[in-house]
């Protein structure tokens, strides 16, 4: 998955001022307690990070987007 589509995928799940929010915010237990900025910028792969923001929010993600 490309860094734009994770984005976009994100603000469409959250809208695009929580998904910033989230991304900055919120520490994820599958990201071994890290942000999605933190893991992204540690190199963590997007499909990675992406599958962490879909166990820790099923009922927010859509199932067209997991």
């Amino acid at each position: 998955m490309r860094l734009t589509d994770f984005w976009a995928r994100l603000d469409e799940a959250f809208g695009p001022g929580y998904a910033a929010s989230i991304a900055r915010d919120q520490v994820l237990s599958q990201l071994g307690g890290r942000t999605i900025e933190q893991a992204l910028a540690s190199g963590e792969q997007t499909h990675v990070v992406w599958r962490a923001v879909v166990a820790a929010y099923p009922d927010r993600v859509p199932a067209r987007l997991r």
